[in-house]
């Protein structure tokens, strides 16, 4: 599996706020807690000391991991119309059961079933990619198989 993940250019933008906020306002409150730490003495039995070391090392890591993510982020076209076949980004509009429903294929960390939204790697994302209007996809449901019938691609 690659590296890469996908996101709305709003979703991104939402790790690059994150990011910043770790990088600027997070920093800056670890720092001076570190500072008053360093004021009451010795290190050696300094709790204070040592909780604000920690949770700089958690900080650090996740300003890594979001940058990770950014340089890994593809951006979900925000292209609208008719599409072929289903892809990341795509909205499904699906019959099953005698309902109709929609669903949107998003980036694992934008997913949102009970929105509509639902992740290219889950079991219903990845059995909807590739396929098209008219296509009947099988999923396999705690209740048993359910059939969907796709409608529309956009």
């Amino acid at each position: 599996m690659s590296d890469e993940k996908y996101f709305t250019p709003e979703g991104l933008e939402k790790i690059k706020k994150e990011l910043n906020d770790l990088k600027t306002v997070k920093r800056r409150e670890i720092t001076e807690r570190i500072e008053e730490a360093l004021k009451l003495g010795d290190l050696s039995e300094n709790a204070e000391y040592q909780e604000a070391k920690d949770e700089q090392g958690m900080n650090e890591a996740k300003i890594r991991e979001l940058e990770e993510v950014i340089k890994n982020a593809v951006i979900i076209s925000g292209e609208k119309g008719k599409k072929k076949c289903i892809e990341v980004g795509c909205t499904v509009h699906v019959k099953f059961d005698g309902q109709e429903k929609e669903f949107t294929i998003v980036g694992p960390s934008e997913a949102d079933p009970l929105k509509g939204f639902i992740s290219n790697e889950s079991p219903a994302g990845e059995a909807f990619l590739g396929k098209k209007v008219g296509d009947k996809v099988n999923l396999d449901a705690p209740a048993g198989i359910i059939e969907y019938k796709i409608l529309d691609v956009k």
